[in-house]
């Protein structure tokens, strides 16, 4: 025998000899327990004693059994009522018969007339008022310490719901807990019926009423589509009609692994919420996945309806995967339109430190700028040809829609957003860039950035609205922009070009950014180091009328350059003036002052232009720049011209024709400005 065979006999000689010593031990033990154990013996032999024990035992398992069955549960409707309303902090009421069927693999009862009180500041109305409650649950599952409902079957439930001005909810049993935002976890239901519910809502907050019927039932026959579950409701938002309508599948054979297909249609308040999709564990209502549209007027309709806190836009339309685990929500990859833009994106809303957050990372391959100046605060206006965004106010540039400060404060987030490309526009708009964080009321906007065709904007903003008023600080920088973008060409030829460096630094109060540039205070400033400026212009800035007169109407298209321009203002009260006005080119130094009302949005400048060479025909007046910012009117101050007029007059009567025409003769003893000074001064 080799050596393998030896080993595995030897161990099955082992094996065997320890079974034999196991065998032997249990039989020694049963020996034992049959000989001398007195249990054994009574159950064997039972005496008297034994005899009279079991009678007494069964006697009173068999009364307490006849009791149970024989048992009238109404004696104990108040007492269950007491413990219900001390454990709940309601009072809880069964005004109606009690039965109950414990003999049974699945106990039921049938409760009549419960109904279940407001809280203290709700107390008018019931929470909840049950005709008729079925219920019965499976025992098996009861000894394994978990609630699984075989059948539960609710007849004229009503469910009045009411949310006051504070938040406070009348269905929250437990008010002081922390809100964690998971949603509901409910027992297994394997069979819901619900015979002619009703649920009423009255959200205070918002100006939501709803008035719903409810309804669940089994399929009566394969073509029948109105079993299952359904909740159809009509009411208000803010005086706006308001519908919502829930439906799912039959509540038969529920399990947990099976996932339970819905479909809900909101609409109201300017804006309609379509999904459907799956709670992936029925009855666990913190978990699901589904198909969500939305589409409205106004993505900031959007709070009354979700409590999510979102910019004032145009018309919108939007598609993408909605999904919950938890207190998170996640609406991913969803793309669609927001006026003439394409937008897509993801958003994430989660509750953190009991707080409301939404984080979102937003693109758009094509923008429109009146979109995003919707955004901003411009009021969207919807055309035969598109959206068009203003002020709200005729005339106006700057945006006047309010900022809503108290809805700031609800949350806190974070907003990205890039468009790669933009629809051509008068400012030649080509990229944008833009992102946002905000958090316990403070919100700062960085960056802040638009890409030219040639040139860019960038800049900072802080807008506290922990308060009513909010407050904001702006820092905006402008680098490389043509100045060809700015003052319009004439006879197809630049008038000026050249690039343009600014800085605008403002603080102030303001609801809105028109009312946050009526109060401001701050500095603003324009430089442009250098340049080249039709002569013909050049020379009427300094009112040069017979060489500019003579180059603009021979069209000459020559140029002079322009060593620097430079426009300094303080302002203070939301009317910048300014402490440095100057264009100085090679033939004529201007200077000016004046101010100009940002709360108004008008300007008051004026121009003196000092010639650098002699010149015949001079008028010694300003140029003037007044009028609205949208529209600003150009002149020459009159009261200047006439008092050169009179000058002239009396040396003519005076003097001699020719004498008079010294009026009119400048020498050109004008300096050039010391550019580089004011340029320093002025960033």
């Amino acid at each position: 025998m080799d050596k393998p065979e030896a080993k595995s006999a030897r161990w099955r000689r082992q094996a065997g000899a320890a079974l034999r010593r196991l065998r032997d031990r249990i039989e020694a033990f049963r020996s034992y327990v049959a000989a001398r154990d007195p249990v054994w013996l009574a159950v064997r032999r039972p005496g008297r004693p034994e005899i009279i024990a079991a009678a007494i035992t069964v006697v009173l398992v068999g009364g307490f059994l006849l009791f149970l069955a024989l048992f009238d549960w109404n004696w104990v409707r108040g007492p269950i009522g007491r413990a219900a309303s001390a454990s709940t902090g309601r009072e809880v009421a069964l005004k109606g018969d009690l039965d109950v069927r414990l003999f049974s693999w699945t106990p039921s009862a049938t409760v009549r007339n419960l109904s279940i009180s407001g809280p203290d500041w709700a107390s008018q109305r019931n929470t909840a008022d049950i005709e008729r409650l079925d219920v019965a649950v499976r025992l098996r599952r009861l000894f394994l310490g978990q609630v699984e409902v075989s059948s539960l079957t609710m007849t004229r439930p009503q469910a009045h719901l009411i949310v006051d001005e504070q938040g406070r909810r009348s269905w929250d049993l437990k008010p002081n807990r922390p809100d964690d935002g998971r949603g509901a976890r409910l027992p297994v239901i394997q069979r819901l019926v619900i015979h002619e519910g009703r649920l009423t809502l009255d959200e205070q907050r918002r100006g939501m009423t709803l008035d719903a019927v409810v309804s669940a039932r089994e399929a009566r026959s394969p073509d029948d589509d109105e079993s299952g579950f359904v909740l159809d409701g009509k009411g208000t938002m803010n005086g706006e009609p308001l519908t919502l309508r829930v439906t799912g599948g039959p509540f038969i054979n529920i399990r947990r692994d099976r996932p339970y297909a819905f479909t809900a249609d909101l609409a109201g308040a300017g804006s309609r919420l379509r999904a459907a999709g799956a709670i992936t564990r029925p009855f666990d209502l913190g978990r699901f996945n589904a198909r969500l549209d939305l589409q409205g007027r106004d993505l900031a309709d959007l709070y009354l309806l979700t409590g999510i806190t979102t910019p004032n836009t145009p018309p919108y339309r939007l598609s993408g995967g909605l999904t919950r685990d938890g207190a998170r929500f996640r609406f991913a990859d969803f793309s669609g339109r927001v006026g003439s833009s394409d937008l897509s994106g993801t958003v994430e809303v989660n509750k953190v430190g009991g707080r409301r957050r939404v984080d979102a990372e937003l693109a758009s391959r094509t923008l429109d700028i009146d979109d995003l100046a919707a955004v901003l605060g411009a009021r969207p206006r919807v055309t035969a040809g598109g959206t068009v965004a203003t002020s709200g106010a005729p005339g106006k540039l700057l945006p006047d829609a309010p900022l809503r400060t108290e809805r700031l404060r609800t949350m806190d987030g974070s907003v990205s957003y890039r468009a790669a490309s933009v629809k051509a526009n008068a400012f030649d708009v080509r990229q944008v860039r833009l992102g946002a964080d905000l958090k316990e009321g403070i919100l700062k906007l960085d960056p802040v950035s638009f890409a030219f065709n040639r040139g860019e904007l960038h800049g900072t903003a802080r807008i506290d609205a922990t308060k009513d008023m909010p407050y904001s600080a702006i820092d905006f920088r402008l680098s490389g922009y043509p100045l060809e973008s700015i003052i319009p060409a004439r006879n197809g030829a630049p008038t000026v070009t050249g690039r343009a460096l600014g800085r605008a630094k403002l603080e102030g109060p303001g609801a809105s950014i028109h009312d946050l540039a009526a109060r401001s205070k701050g500095s603003i400033s324009l430089v442009v180091p250098q340049g080249r400026m039709r002569s013909a212009f050049a020379e009427l800035l300094g009112i040069n009328v017979g060489a500019g007169l003579r180059k603009l109407l021979s069209g000459d298209q020559s140029e002079s350059p322009i060593r620097c321009a430079v426009a300094d203002f303080k302002v203070a009260d939301g009317v910048a003036t300014a402490r440095t006005l100057v264009i100085d080119t090679d033939v004529v130094l201007a200077q000016g002052s004046g101010t100009i009302d940002l709360g108004a949005e008008t300007l008051n400048l004026k121009l003196d232009g000092e010639t650098k060479k002699p010149r015949l025909l001079r008028v010694w007046a300003p140029i003037t720049i007044t009028g609205p910012l949208a529209s600003p009117a150009l002149g020459v101050d009159a009261a200047a011209v006439a008092t050169q007029g009179g000058v002239v007059g009396a040396l003519t009567a005076l003097v001699s024709p020719i004498a008079a025409l010294l009026g009119f003769v400048d020498p050109g003893l004008a300096d050039d400005a010391d550019c580089g000074n004011l340029i320093a001064n002025a960033r």
